[in-house]
Parts: structure tokens; C-alpha cells; sequence
């Protein structure tokens, strides 16, 4: 019997050539669509989950809350947090430093920056990064010992047994030899730890920076920390212990009296690993809001789909109605008359799934590209996948056939070959199908141009400087006190260079900040964010003084306690106005000997970070023995490849040892909004798709609905109805289904969209012409699509059409 089921089917779908082909296509986009989009979203929710031990490691975090502002915190905390976490609390069993920074590395003379991680030995304890090369319990244990990736090791060997061999590294002033110990398999793309040079954290405690910081609890560098718990500890949640623990080492943010207990509060908290990558309340975190928003978007268009293959069949099996009739006479029962439908349902939607899923192995190098990752199918890593894609084919199966094989199994073979049956495009059932379709397209079109409104705000946005024609040269670890005022007198008198500046800090997306606590106009300690740099900085920045003055270098006391502010350090902080501001003193909240530090300007408010922040408390100095970490030049506009190469072969003249490398500010700061590009280029893909899909059904579903009226037409024809008449006929139910489509989809869109946009500080205002542009243009798509079914119909010669009829 079901080898008669399959015969029959293929036969059919081989009479309906082109509907076949439409229906094939829908699902088998819907299909590949879905399929990429399940992917990344599987990909996300597995960031972490790798390691053995992961139930019980977890991150120390910074965070705030109280004052009505919005609770969060920072995975950047201060340099003895983990070591002193570790000796007071027995649950600790390890805790590990991470620091990652750039640095110069030679290899038989060959001088190239790379990036280097420091970390505490027990680093293989906590996390299990296999090793291909060396004893993770030891691999460490010297400081002078290093771990390279697989992939680093090949790239500067040529092969991956490299244990024994020599890498130097410049970490202060000199090249130092290194040891390599061990080589590492690749790190997995969903890690949230990520190293490709491993060096030991007693290494770099050495240095300045590292020293400052070593022992002070209100100052960041950049660091992270992670501490793995033993079994069975509650650590975690035990916010008790690790307050006292805090008020331990920071007495002074003990509050004084029973009113200060609405301030603003930080504590420590143990964040767990596998929540890091998808906790947008911690720096860095990414918000599950966007993965649950592709989720939905993926589910949207596979609904389309569908719901174009249910709606065809529906349909398609108009013109099947005296067939059943005939096969009921000669004896056919209901059951069997339902397996023909479902098998036909079935085979279909085997083929487009068959079809969807080697289209979206074909176009994944396209869906990588665009998603910024490295997906890849594998049943052995999400097994789920498998078995989702198995029940959405027979299930979009099952639905497809189920309704006409209910309805048409049903009919009385006498009424039936009498054709008083109609199963068509216009009951109430598929009209509602139709109308989903397009609220689901509507309403991704909506969200793509909301999301592509906000990012040309983002990108235009007057952020508080010129990051325009700005070039930012790494020094990695050249001697930058000798080297920046040489380079600066070489090349700023040139045509084409307007001015030369250096800072101890990188300005863009992946550059760090640094830090200290401060005494706020409460008494209260406040984090604020501090940007060490030349006199000349924000005169090169374009940033503008607003009350006070400059940096001036003829003055000793403004390299040694002199800062400029900016609006949102004196709102918050000082909890004064811009004038009076001038000559007051911030007092760091834990004293470590530095001076208080006196206010001689205030800036125009500057962003540093991206828009879905508000403008924090900064503040710039120009430190006594500036160690610069970039230079920065401005240009004239225009010819960048001219002045670049000004840039390099001072460079070289003066540091041929050492890579020029460098980038715009301007890239740097477009870098910080390609999480909203690559959102809108999948928005908008998913919202073309899905308007594709929309009218693919349309198109199908005029074609029936021209068959089915095929006798009605020819009367009206024979009547004296034109062209444009016949075509208004067969266009107008369309377009009203449109029209309460958008009606629809426009308050959901809006609603969907407005809180979307609550996360970013710096927003756009939905406005109504998007609405009706939408509008407009589904209508106009969805016009043009009918009307070639619909001008064709017209055209038909109604004699043949009553004839056969």
C-alpha cells in the first residue's frame, strides 16, 4: 500500500510541475534559513560548557547597584583580589589572573607584535584546554616558561613539537628569552578564555604597571580572575561572606550612618563561566535577548514557509476534488483516501528537506562570513539539531496534508462529481494563513529598517571628538619615551600631518580602559575611568573645554596633579556645576600616597565606549614619565596612502626592529557597532527571504484561484469586462489580506522594536513613515506578483475557457 501511496504521489506532483517546483522551493529555503539560524543560536548557548569542571568555576566580578541606576558590573577587576579570595576562603581551590596584552616577539631575528596572555600557573588546573605537548600539572611552574597554541606554533615553527625551543619577548625595555614548555590544542572558538602565547603572571608582575597595582583594591588594570570552588561549596551565593570579605580589604566603603544605605553599592560576585558570554549585565556579555530575537526571526520565516506549503496544497487540492469522488465510487475508504494525501504531504516535504539542508551547507562559508563565525554542521556536537529538522519536516508534512485530507476525505462522492465542492484560496482558513505570512514579512521589514535607522544614528552620532582621519600606531614595546618625542618631531612639521599626540591607552573597540575609585561629593567611592596622555591629547582629539583651560607644558604642577574632567565626572561625582568645578580636588578612596588631584578644565562630554552606554565619569592626566602605548596623528583628508608611508619609513628609521602597525580611530570605533551590522544584514536578509517566500505562495495561490475561477472569468468576459476589470477581480481579497496584514504587524513591530531600542543610551524615535513605506512596498511587491497570474487569466480566450468548463 505505501509503495502505492509513493507511485501516486510522485505522479501527481509530476502533472503540477510548477507548483511542485514553488512549493519545493518555499520549504527548502524556509529550511536552509532555519537551519543556519538554529546553528548559531546552538553555537551561543554552548560557549564554556567544554571544560570538566565548569559547574564550579566561575569569574570574580565588580558590581554596582543601587540609586535607581541599573545594577551591572565588570569582569576587569583589581590585580590581589584572586590571591587574597583564595587565602581567606577554604571553599577556593584554585584562583588563576588573566591579563592579555600586546607585545614584541622574535624568532631567529625575525622581530613581529603579538598578543600575549598572563596567567597563574594553576591556569591547566582550572580550565581544561588539552595539551598536545607538555604536563599541564607543571607546564607553568617556571616564569620563564611559555605555552603556545597549535596554531601559533606552526606559524612560527613550521611544525608543533616545539617543547625545549626559544621565544624572546619584549615585555619592558629588552628582549627576554622564553622557554617554550608545552603546545596547546587550538582553543575552541566558543571559549570565553582565549590565548594563543601563555606566559606565567609571575612574569608580569614584574613590570611598572602591574607593581602600581599589585597592591591597590581601587585601581583596574584589565584584569581577570577566576577562581574554581571546591565540591559542594555555596560560595557564590553567599553575598554575606563576600561583603564582609570586601569591607575586609576596603574599610573606607563602610557606610557612616543608616541614610547612606541607598547609595550606590559595590560588592564582589562569582559569576559562573558558562554565564559569562550571555550576561549582558556584566562588560563584554552579550544579551540572549538578540540570539532569542534570530530564534524568533529563523521561526518566522520557516512559519512562512509552511504556511506557503499548507496554503498550495490547500489549493492544489481543488483540482482534485472529482478524483477523490471517482475514487469513493469505486470504494476507496476515508482512511486510505487520507494516506494518499498525507504520503503525497510527506514525500514533498522529505524532498525539501533534503534540498533545504544541502542549500544551507552550500551558502553556510556566506552565513559565517556574515555572522563573524566558524560554524559548522556536526551531528556528534549538536545531535539536536538532527532530530529538530527531523520533526519540523514531518510535522510541516502532516500539517500540509491534514486539513485537505479531513475536508476532501469527507465530501459525498455525489455532490462532489456534480462540482458543488470548492476547496480554494478563498476560505476563511487560508485567508488567515495568508494574512500571517504577511505580518511575519511586514514586520521583519519593520525591524530592519528601525535596525539600520539606529546604526546610521550610532555611526553619526557626535560622540564629543573628531575620530575622523586619525591614525593610531601600536608601539608594542619599544622604548616610547625616547622614541614619541623623536617621532613626533619628525613627521609633524610634513605636509598632510596636522598634529602628533601619544596616550598610555588606545582609543576604540578592544583597546581596555583603566581606572580608580574616587571620593564622590557622598563620601561614597565612585569608579572613574582615567585617560592618561600628552599636553597636546585633547587639542589633537578635538575635544572641547568648556570652562577652565588646557594642559599646559610649561607648567611643572600639571604633570604631577592636574586633570581635566569631563560633564559627567562633575554631575556625578562632584554632584556640582562646570564652574565650580574649577580648582576642586578628587580625593582617591583608598590613600596609596598619590597626591589629591586638582581640576583646571572641563571637557564636552566624550564617548570611548559604544552608544549603548551612557557617558561615564573620565578624566584625563598627563602623567610626569608619559609611557606611551600609542601614537596618534591626525591627517589633512584625502591621499591616506601617501602620509602613510611618511609614517612607516620615520618608523623605520628610528625602531627597525620593531612592526609598524596601526589603524583609524575611526575603524576602531565602527568595530564596536559590527554586532549591530551583522544584525541588520540578517535582518534584512531574513525580511527579503521571507517577502520572497510571501509572494512565491501568492503567485502559487493566484494560479489557483485563476483556475478555479477559470468558468467565472469567461462569463465576464463574454459580458464585456476588460483587462483591468478581470485583473481588479482576482487582485482585491490580496490586497486587503495586505492591508490587515500591516495593519497587524505594525503595533507589533513597534512594540518589539521600542524595547530594543531601551538598551542602547543614545537612541533614535521610531517615526510613521516606516510604517507606511513597509506598507507600500508589500503591496507593491505582492501587486506585481498576482498581476501575472492575474493579466494572464484576462487574456485567456473565454470560449476555450467555458468549453472546458
Amino acid at each position: 500500500m505505501l509503495k502505492h501511496y509513493i507511485k501516486i504521489a510522485l505522479r501527481n506532483l509530476a502533472q503540477q510541475k510548477v507548483l511542485t517546483v514553488i512549493n519545493i522551493s518555499g520549504l527548502s529555503i524556509g529550511i536552509a534559513c532555519f537551519s543556519l539560524f538554529l546553528l548559531y543560536a546552538v553555537n551561543e548557548f554552548s560557549y564554556d560548557r567544554f571544560h570538566t569542571n565548569a559547574n564550579r568555576i566561575y569569574r570574580i566580578v565588580e558590581w554596582w547597584e543601587g540609586e535607581g541606576r541599573e545594577a551591572g558590573g565588570s569582569g576587569s577587576v583589581c590585580t590581589p583580589v584572586a590571591p587574597a579570595m583564595k587565602k581567606d576562603f577554604p571553599d577556593v581551590e584554585y584562583a588563576v589572573r588573566m591579563r592579555g596584552t600586546g607585545c614584541l616577539a622574535r624568532v631567529n631575528n625575525n622581530v613581529f607584535h603579538t598578543s600575549i596572555t598572563f596567567a597563574d600557573k594553576d591556569i591547566f588546573h582550572v580550565f581544561s584546554f588539552p595539551l598536545l605537548y607538555g604536563n599541564s600539572q607543571t607546564v607553568l611552574q617556571d616564569p620563564r616558561h611559555i605555552v603556545l597554541t597549535k596554531e601559533k606554533a606552526l606559524q612560527l615553527f613550521g611544525t608543533t613539537n616545539v617543547v625545549g625551543k626559544a621565544l624572546e619577548i619584549k615585555t619592558d625595555t629588552a628582549f627576554e628569552p622564553f622557554t617554550i614548555s608545552g603546545v596547546a590544542e587550538n582553543i575552541p572558538a566558543n571559549s570565553s578564555v582565549q590565548f594563543n602565547i601563555l606566559c606565567n603572571f609571575e612574569h608580569f608582575a614584574q613590570t611598572t604597571m602591574v607593581q602600581e597595582s599589585s597592591n591597590n583594591w581601587h585601581m583596574t588594570i584589565g584584569m581577570e580572575a577566576f577562581v574554581q570552588l571546591k565540591p559542594g561549596s555555596r560560595l557564590a551565593g553567599e553575598r554575606k561572606r563576600l561583603a564582609l570579605f570586601r569591607l575586609k580589604y576596603l574599610p573606607d566603603e563602610r557606610p557612616k550612618a543608616k541614610k547612606e544605605k541607598e547609595a550606590v553599592q559595590a560588592s564582589f560576585r562569582l559569576q559562573p563561566l558558562r554565564d559569562i558570554h550571555m550576561n549582558p549585565q556584566v562588560e563584554g556579555g552579550n544579551n540572549p535577548r538578540n540570539i532569542w530575537i534570530l530564534i524568533t526571526i529563523a521561526a518566522a520565516v520557516l512559519i512562512i514557509a509552511c504556511i506557503n506549503f499548507t496554503t498550495l496544497a490547500i489549493g492544489r487540492s481543488a483540482g482534485r476534488a472529482k478524483e477523490i469522488g471517482l475514487r469513493k465510487v469505486m470504494g476507496s475508504q476515508r482512511k486510505q483516501l487520507m494516506g494518499q494525501f498525507l504520503a503525497e504531504s510527506l514525500l514533498l516535504s522529505v524532498f525539501s528537506a533534503v534540498a533545504g539542508l544541502v542549500l544551507a551547507y552550500t551558502l553556510l562559508p556566506l552565513f559565517n562570513q556574515l555572522a563573524d563565525r566558524e560554524l559548522h554542521f556536526s551531528l556528534t556536537r549538536f545531535p539536536e539539531l538532527c532530530w529538530l529538522l527531523t520533526g519540523l519536516t514531518v510535522l510541516a508534512g502532516l500539517l500540509a496534508g491534514s486539513y485537505p485530507a479531513l475536508v476532501l476525505s469527507a465530501f459525498k462522492p455525489v455532490e462532489v462529481l456534480k462540482s458543488k465542492i470548492r476547496v480554494g484560496g478563498s476560505n476563511l482558513f487560508t485567508r488567515s494563513l495568508v494574512t500571517l505570512q504577511f505580518v511575519l514579512s511586514i514586520g521583519l521589514i519593520i525591524s530592519t529598517i528601525i535596525i539600520l535607522q539606529q546604526l546610521s544614528f550610532m555611526r553619526s552620532k557626535n560622540i564629543g571628538f573628531n575620530k575622523e582621519n586619525v591614525v593610531m600606531i601600536n608601539t608594542g614595546s619599544i622604548d616610547s619615551k625616547k622614541i614619541y618625542p623623536l617621532y613626533k618631531q619628525a613627521i609633524e612639521s610634513n605636509t598632510g600631518i596636522v598634529s602628533v599626540t601619544a596616550a598610555e591607552m588606545g582609543l576604540g573597540s578592544n583597546e581596555g580602559q583603566m581606572g580608580r575609585g574616587y571620593r564622590n561629593y557622598k563620601g561614597e567611592v565612585t569608579g572613574v575611568i582615567e585617560y592618561p596622555g600628552d599636553y597636546n591629547f585633547l587639542n589633537a582629539m578635538g575635544m572641547q573645554i568648556i570652562a577652565g583651560r588646557n594642559f599646559n607644558a610649561a607648567l611643572a604642577s600639571d604633570s604631577t596633579n592636574a586633570i581635566i574632567v569631563n560633564e559627567a565626572l562633575v554631575r556625578d561625582v562632584l554632584g556640582t556645576t562646570i564652574t565650580d568645578a574649577l580648582g576642586k580636588q578628587l580625593v582617591e578612596g583608598k590613600g596609596n600616597g598619590r597626591k589629591p588631584q586638582t581640576i583646571i578644565g572641563v571637557a564636552h562630554d566624550f564617548n570611548f565606549e559604544d552608544l549603548t552606554r551612557a557617558v561615564r565619569p573620565q578624566l584625563f592626566y598627563r602623567p610626569a614619565n608619559l609611557n606611551a602605548s600609542r601614537f596618534f596623528v591626525r591627517l589633512t583628508a584625502g591621499d591616506p596612502a601617501t602620509k602613510l608611508a611618511l609614517l612607516n619609513n620615520t618608523w623605520k628609521q628610528l625602531v627597525p626592529d620593531a612592526p609598524f602597525e596601526y589603524s583609524f580611530v575611526d575603524e576602531k570605533f565602527d568595530a564596536f557597532y559590527r554586532s549591530e551590522e551583522r544584525w541588520s544584514a540578517i535582518a534584512g536578509w531574513a525580511g527579503g527571504i521571507s517577502i520572497f517566500l510571501a509572494c512565491l505562495g501568492l503567485f502559487g495561490l493566484a494560479a489557483l484561484t485563476a483556475i478555479n475561477r477559470t468558468k467565472e472569468i469567461g462569463i465576464r468576459k463574454v459580458m464585456g469586462a476588460t483587462v483591468s476589470q478581470v485583473v481588479g477581480l482576482l487582485s482585491k481579497d490580496f490586497i486587503k489580506l495586505i492591508a490587515v496584514a500591516l495593519v497587524i504587524a505594525s503595533p507589533l513591530a513597534w512594540y518589539c522594536m521600542h524595547n530594543w531600542l531601551q538598551a542602547y543610551a543614545w537612541r533614535i524615535n521610531i517615526t510613521w513613515w516606516v510604517f507606511a513605506l513597509t506598507g507600500f512596498f508589500a503591496i507593491l511587491v505582492a501587486v506585481t506578483t498576482i498581476s501575472f497570474q492575474a493579466v494572464r487569466a484576462a487574456l485567456a480566450n473565454p470560449v476555450v475557457a467555458l468549453k472546458n468548463e
